[in-house]
């Protein structure tokens, strides 16, 4: 994959991130402002927050372990006061979080699986999406497997002109179902991938845009992994 591409992509990801920060920030500004009661719990928290490090640094081993229960105890009672608060504006209780695209990479891009950092699923569609953008993948809705006319193919079997034993016909019959197999097996890595050739106007680019209009279809906002279809 072109290196340029992915990074390009992961600074829309983080534009995106800073924005949804800055929304959130903005949104807690205005809410503080309009409600000091409010302002005055947030005021505690971020007390207790400080009191606790105070604590870890300060006090003795044997005695850590009590205050940080007690302050922990102090400090959701005080996120709950907050939030109920916060439910009595109408407001939902996520208001004051960042609402990014992605719940799952929090619009980063990337997961914790594993103890390893991978691609989120987002990501991956979103490259998806900028390559087959880039393709010269044709008119989907002209050529697809609806529009697939198998009566144009000739009957006549003539091994002289054609170079096989079987007639024209047979032999798309036998390409349309390997075809369809390729899509129904995707998934399966001892699927073999498919290689079109032969002269311009046999219809292998009809053919390969059939296939892509298939997986579209079926598969439609799902990542599709590195198999290919060559023309």
């Amino acid at each position: 994959m072109d290196n340029s591409v992915l990074k390009t992509i992961l600074r829309e990801y983080e534009t995106k991130r800073n924005h949804a920060i800055q929304q959130a920030e903005e949104r807690k500004r205005e809410l503080l402002l309009a409600n000091p009661k409010l302002s005055q719990i947030e005021a505690k928290i971020a007390g207790i927050s400080i009191q606790t490090a105070k604590t870890i640094l300060q006090s003795q081993t044997s005695e850590q372990k009590k205050l940080l229960s007690d302050l922990k105890k102090q400090s959701n009672q005080l996120i709950k006061e907050k939030n109920k608060f916060i439910k009595d504006l109408s407001k939902d209780s996520n208001f004051l979080k960042p609402h990014f695209e992605c719940k799952s990479c929090k619009d980063t891009g990337y997961i914790e699986k594993d103890g390893s950092s991978v691609m989120c699923h987002c990501l991956k569609q979103k490259i998806f999406n900028t390559f087959y953008n880039k393709s010269n993948i044709g008119n989907l809705e002209k050529e697809n497997f609806s529009k697939f006319n198998m009566s144009i193919f000739s009957n006549e079997k003539s091994p002289e002109l054609y170079k096989s034993k079987i007639s024209p016909k047979e032999n798309m019959e036998i390409i349309k179902e390997k075809t369809q197999s390729f899509i129904q097996n995707f998934d399966n890595p001892d699927e073999k991938n498919l290689l079109f050739t032969g002269n311009t106007g046999l219809g292998k680019t009809f053919l390969s845009n059939c296939i892509a209009n298939e997986f579209l279809s079926l598969r439609k906002n799902r990542f599709i992994s590195n198999r290919t279809c060559y023309v």
